[in-house]
Order: structure tokens, then C-alpha cells, then sequence
């Protein structure tokens, strides 16, 4: 077969080769426990699933103009002014199929080939693969001391006249660390004064813990929304728990809204009105689902660090926000086991049943991305089985199912 070779350079999204690899073992029976999706696992709000119906039962399902219908639009208004304190016009809202395609647009929008995206690491999977796939170029800042903060004197070292974009995700997928306030202003200065676009990817941002308040970009900037540089990205998949909905948008000055409704047009014509129902109901809706899930995050976290804390080799810091961390394993990498993340993580899965994500994909070799987004005996059961595949002080035997099994390979 013949394919182009941008297509040949683009990475398989790794979540969603483990998300199918775990499918296909628990369609065996084997007793999978998964903590590498992404996905909480409560129901979709009511509001949501009456909002979807109600445009069911009209069997009125056509196109919907392709920035968004006018009444989500004016609820991601609402919502933007109640949670950023900032007032938008519908022509700087557009929505797509999900926060990703609100990321590729922007990107497809904004960037010529060779043009250079600052990426700080660790990062979502996605962001080089989406940046290389309009023929820009990923630059990966990460930070020297080993943490997951970076500085800005190494973002400003990695700007050159080539930098169209910095893209910032905090709460941060994967370590779930927040960047202080300190560290944003001082972004949005730097790229308000550079004509660098700031890409917030909020995805998370009411996903924070111990009593923190969700950042917003927007409080450091005095620019209009027509002038400014930032970028604020947000969603309904990861807040109300609605990933199969795919529904996401972009906050941006209306002229970049105009050029990216241009390229959605051309590619998938709008966003399903249906789901767009949905996420209207999600929005104007009740808003305890949000609360409910974030203190059931909050509990899964101190869990997490409560049962890793038992594994005097794992080093893990402490997550702020989203559902995810980051563990440090590389003091259980050895030839008996693993050498790398990715062998680790192929390693666990084959002989704990537990799927997690490596750290290379997110530019952290050595480390682990662990979701806390289930269910608490899930959590507690996956790290025990990992404790029994790599440390040689837990016992050597466990049961995995209905099987007993010995460990002899340390």
C-alpha cells in the first residue's frame, strides 16, 4: 500500500491502542483492570440526555451551522463569563467534535509549514503528532530539574522567529500538577508581547483539589478578546464525564473563529446537533455532576498516593487536579523486568493484567501514567498487582481472577 509520508510519521495514539488492547482481554474474560483510560466512569448528567431527546423526538436532526448552534453557543457564552469572568460574542465561539478537533483546527488555522509549536513537557500525547500533522514542528521544553514545572528562562531559550504557539494544559495531563498563577501571567505576558498565540487547554480546569480554585487565563491580560493572544480551549468530555459526546470549543478573536469555521467546514461540516443538544443540557443544567466528580477524583487521588507511598521505589508527585498521575518507576526498571516505560508497560499488562501508559508518550521515559478515574477497589487491586510484578518485597504470590499465580522472575 501506498501512503503519504506524513501519514507513515504520525504516532498511533497510544491511549487508544491500550483503551483497544484491554477491550479485546476482558472480551476473552481475562480480568483486566484499567488504569490508562481517560474516562470517568459516571453516567451523563440527566439535563444532557433530556437535551438530546428533546431534539430526537422533533426528528429534526439536519446540519447546524458549522460554528455551533446559536443556543450552545450562548450557553458556552454564559459559562465562559461565570467561570473566566469574561464576556465573548457568539462570533468568538466555535464549537467541533470534541476539544481535539477545537486543537487541530486552531493549529491547521495558525500555522505554516516548518512554523514551531513550544510544547512544555510532560504533555498530552496528542500535541506534537497534531502540530507535525500540519507541518509544523513540535519543540519540546522540558524541565532540567527532573519536576514537572517548567521555567520560563527555558520557554524563552526555545522561542525563535520560527514560534507561532506555546501550548499550555493546566491542570496538567499527565501529572495532574497546576501551574502557579505566577507562571501563567508571566506566559501571557511573554506571548502578548512576542505575537506568540497562548493555547489554554482547559480541559480540566474544575477538576482542582484542596480547596484551589480553577485558574483562567484571561485574568492576566487587559486585551480585548479581539487583540488578545490567548487561546482558551474547554469541553464537556472530561467535566461531566461525557467522552463519547465530542463535543469542544475554542474562545478566539473572531477572525480566527471565521478561519477555523472555514476549515471545519471543509472537513467534517459541524458538530452533531444532537450532541449539541447535549452539551447545552450539560451546561445550563444542574452543576453538582461536576462537584460530585471532582471530590471523587480528589479521594481516588489520595488513594493512589496512599497505596504507591507502600512502594519505597516509586516517587510520585503529588497531582493538583484531572484524574491522572505520574509515578516515578525507573528505580524498578531492570533487565528482569523492563528497561523502559514502554517495556514496563507491556510488562504489567502481560503478567498483572493492568494497563497503564508510558511515560515516553509523554515525554517522561521512566514514569507511568496512572488514571484514578474509576472506581476504588480497581485502584487498590491495579497497584497491588503492580507492586507484585516488580517488587521483590511483596509477596510472591497473588491471585488475578480465579488463578493463583507465583512470581519467578525476580
Amino acid at each position: 500500500m501506498s501512503v503519504s509520508q506524513l501519514a507513515r510519521a504520525i504516532a498511533t495514539s497510544p491511549t487508544m491502542k491500550l483503551n483497544e488492547e484491554a477491550r479485546l482481554l476482558r472480551e476473552r474474560g481475562e480480568p483486566v483492570i484499567h488504569l490508562g483510560i481517560g474516562e470517568p466512569k459516571n453516567k451523563a448528567p440527566i439535563p444532557a440526555i433530556l437535551g438530546a431527546a428533546a431534539k430526537l423526538q422533533t426528528g429534526d436532526v439536519k446540519y447546524s451551522p458549522s460554528d455551533g448552534t446559536p443556543s450552545l453557543k450562548k450557553a458556552i457564552i454564559r459559562y465562559t463569563e461565570e467561570n473566566y469572568d469574561r464576556i465573548v460574542g457568539p462570533e468568538n465561539v466555535i464549537v467541533s467534535s470534541g476539544a481535539k478537533q477545537s486543537i487541530f483546527n486552531l493549529l491547521y488555522a495558525i500555522l505554516n509549514p516548518q512554523d514551531e509549536v513550544i510544547i512544555l513537557a510532560p504533555y498530552w500525547v496528542s500535541y506534537p503528532e497534531m502540530v507535525k500533522m500540519v507541518y509544523g514542528v513540535p519543540v519540546i521544553v522540558t524541565p532540567e530539574d527532573g519536576s514537572f514545572y517548567p521555567r520560563m528562562a527555558d520557554i524563552e531559550s526555545a522561542v525563535t522567529s520560527y514560534t507561532k504557539a506555546i501550548i499550555i494544559n493546566s491542570p496538567n495531563n499527565p501529572s495532574g500538577v497546576i501551574f502557579p498563577d505566577e507562571f501563567i501571567a508571566q506566559i501571557v505576558e511573554f506571548c502578548e508581547r512576542k505575537n506568540i498565540y497562548c493555547i489554554m487547554d482547559d480541559i480540566y480546569h474544575k477538576l482542582v483539589f484542596d480547596g484551589r480554585k480553577p485558574p483562567s487565563c484571561f485574568q492576566f491580560t487587559k486585551r480585548s478578546p479581539e487583540t488578545t493572544k490567548i487561546i482558551a480551549i474547554n469541553g464537556i468530555a472530561k467535566l461531566y464525564g461525557m467522552t463519547g459526546f465530542r463535543i469542544g470549543w475554542a474562545i478566539a478573536p473572531r477572525e480566527l473563529v471565521e478561519i477555523m469555521t472555514n476549515i471545519q467546514g471543509q472537513t467534517t461540516s459541524c458538530a452533531s446537533v444532537l450532541l449539541q443538544a447535549a452539551a447545552e443540557g450539560a451546561l445550563l443544567g444542574i452543576q453538582s455532576i461536576v462537584e460530585n466528580l471532582r471530590l471523587h477524583c480528589q479521594n481516588n487521588r489520595d488513594i493512589v498516593m496512599a497505596e504507591l507511598s507502600t512502594m519505597p521505589g516509586v516517587k510520585c508527585t503529588k497531582p493538583q487536579g484531572t484524574f491522572y498521575c505520574l509515578p516515578d518507576f525507573r528505580a524498578y526498571l531492570h533487565p528482569a523486568v523492563a528497561t523502559n516505560s514502554v517495556q514496563l508497560s507491556e510488562f504489567l499488562l502481560k503478567k498483572a493484567m493492568v494497563v497503564t501508559v508510558p511515560g515516553k508518550e509523554f515525554g517522561f521515559e521512566g514514569h507511568l501514567r496512572l488514571s484514578y478515574a474509576g472506581g476504588v477497589k480497581d485502584l487498590q487491586e491495579g497497584i497491588a498487582r503492580i507492586k507484585w510484578a516488580i517488587d521483590p518485597t511483596s509477596p510472591n504470590d497473588i491471585f488475578i481472577g480465579d488463578k493463583k499465580l507465583l512470581r519467578d522472575w525476580l
